[in-house]
This record gives C-alpha cells, structure tokens and sequence, in this order.
C-alpha cells in the first residue's frame, strides 16, 4: 500500500533526509522518499502494518522536528 504525507512547516534540505532515513527504517516500509521542494512524503508499508507504521511515522517527526505538522494526503 502506498501512503502519502504532506510535512507542512518542513524547511530544511537536511531534515528532510533525516526524516526520510529514520522513517525508512520502520519494519514494514519500504521505498520511502521525502522531497524537501514539495514537502512531500511518499512509502510503501505491508497492509497490516499501516497503522503501527504511521503512529511511528509520526513520532520519529515528531522527534527530530518537532515545528512539522504531518497531514494525510
């Protein structure tokens, strides 16, 4: 399943990569890319991870870049 995310206030070519390599770490995604032009998350996560995947998503944001509001696309 593909899940797309918009990282709204994300201000940093170097965030971005940051968030991009911790979330690509999460047991379950695979393909994650962030794209700091267009604030934009994009990964692949098995089915019956999606859910376990984005709250751990959303806490590693959270973590490194606590101004980045994530929104569901």
């Amino acid at each position: 399943m593909k899940r797309t995310f918009i990282l709204e206030d994300l201000d940093c070519a170097h965030c971005a990569q940051k968030i991009q390599d911790e979330v690509a770490k999460i047991d379950g995604v695979s393909n994650c890319v962030v794209t700091f032009l267009t604030t934009k998350m994009v990964y692949d996560v098995e089915d019956d991870k999606d859910k376990e995947v984005e709250k751990k998503m959303r806490d590693i944001v959270k973590r490194l870049e606590p101004d980045v509001e994530v929104v569901s696309k």
